[in-house]
């Protein structure tokens, strides 16, 4: 079975494994083989530029 593909133009790796059913180890090995594109987001630096705290609040 197949997830819903999201309505955005990324996926994470989680989202990814569901669409192509494969498992976690092998969607990351295609990332690191360049078969599957990927993109890094730099969060800390992502988080300063919209002025959110870094590491995020623990939920109480």
């Amino acid at each position: 079975m197949t997830a819903a593909l999201p309505d955005r133009a990324t996926m994470t790796v989680a989202e990814t494994t569901l669409a192509l059913g494969v498992h976690r180890d092998a969607a990351y090995d295609a990332v690191h083989r360049g078969d599957l594109p990927a993109i890094r987001v730099p969060t800390a630096k992502l988080a300063d530029l919209l002025g959110l705290p870094w590491p995020p609040p623990a939920d109480q």
